[in-house]
């Protein structure tokens, strides 16, 4: 189709070779980020890990914390925030099960929702595991994504996607956020040069594909029949993932793409609503990963189309503006550590530090 012989086409044409840089960020957002960080690793527990209110989500928070500190462009070898990742990776490996799984299912915290965790803290690893040239630490990491990966694949329910727990724990319920923080993390781990069995994705397409509603958006689940309307969030997420992927058919992310910018304010912290954290975190992923050539042909007909420079500037200024005196960011529907991270992910995804996160 033109359509996808286009974006194909624009999407090769903006691609950064591996371990490039974009622009710096202005004066403005470095100290933004400068302060972000330093809060953000003012609440690293001494031996390593992250956690929401109330001691929640430690592998979620590690994993998204960790992200952050190395989209600086530290790694578990070198720069500033070195130390910091080293203890978030240990605390991680540490609390990898027999099973792969990366967390224990039965901690306060964890239990009823460990399949979020174990993505995030895959994500987190696979990232840091082309930088760790110590051999006996790398051996570990490789065991442990190695484990980790097919931890996932075990995990996978019937229709390709994923839930709040296993198939198997969870009676084969599967929904899109849980399914979108594993494709993100096995093709991270496969860009690491971990092996990922070609089913797990191949499977885990198809879900997406499936999931589309009548609206253009991603639906909740498509267990128990599936249907309702799609949900913003999931939409944009599965754009990122889409692109992370490589896989996709064009007029899927295009339509996805046309569904995300009736149903997205442009402006982040401009206006609250649930999940905003969480839909702008994959939602900016997407935009940047477009880029203002690719909006400009996928959105041609359309005079105010969105593109990366437009929620850039209109973002970025309303993070700058919302920022506690601390450096840190408050509400959201998980607490502070959470929503920081988010944020933080979103105004460094210029500087191109990690393979998942570039054009």
């Amino acid at each position: 189709m033109k359509r996808t012989a286009i974006l194909m086409g624009v999407l090769a044409a903006l691609a950064l070779p591996a371990g490039a840089r974009a622009d710096e960020l202005s004066k403005e957002d470095r100290e933004c980020v400068e302060k972000g960080l330093k809060w953000l690793i003012g609440q690293q527990h001494p031996d390593g890990h992250w956690e929401a209110a109330g001691g929640q989500y430690p592998l979620t928070m590690t994993g998204i914390s960790g992200m952050a500190l190395l989209m600086e462009g530290s790694t578990i070898r070198e720069g500033k925030y070195s130390p910091n990742i080293r203890k978030a990776v240990d605390w991680i490996i540490a609390r990898s099960m027999p099973s792969g799984q990366l967390g224990n299912p039965n901690i306060p915290g964890e239990a009823g929702r460990y399949m979020y965790g174990h993505g995030f803290a895959t994500l987190f690893l696979a990232s840091v595991y082309g930088e760790e040239e110590d051999g006996e630490r790398r051996r570990k990491l490789e065991d442990a994504l190695t484990r980790a990966v097919l931890f996932t694949g075990k995990a996978q329910t019937t229709r390709g996607g994923w839930g709040y727990i296993s198939a198997a724990d969870g009676s084969d319920f599967d929904e899109g956020s849980v399914t979108i923080t594993q494709v993100q993390a096995i093709r991270a781990a496969r860009n690491a040069g971990i092996s990922v069995p070609k089913e797990i994705i191949t499977k885990a397409v198809e879900y997406l594909k499936q999931s589309t509603g009548s609206d253009g958006g991603v639906i909740y689940s498509l267990a128990n029949g599936g249907g309702g309307p799609g949900r913003p969030a999931l939409t944009a997420a599965a754009i990122s993932c889409g692109f992370s992927a490589g896989e996709y058919k064009a007029k899927e992310v295009a339509g996805w793409f046309a569904y995300c910018s009736k149903m997205i304010p442009l402006n982040l912290g401009g206006g609250r609503f649930g999940h905003d954290e969480y839909t702008h975190y994959y939602y900016a992923q997407a935009l940047y990963i477009l880029g203002d050539k690719g909006a400009e042909e996928m959105f041609a007909k359309e005079r105010d189309a969105i593109n990366w420079s437009k929620y850039r500037e209109a973002t970025f200024k309303n993070l700058r503006a919302t920022q506690g005196p601390d450096g840190g960011w408050t509400g959201g529907m998980v607490g502070p550590v959470f929503i920081t991270a988010t944020h933080l992910t979103i105004l460094q995804l210029e500087n191109a530090a990690l393979p998942i996160y570039q054009r």
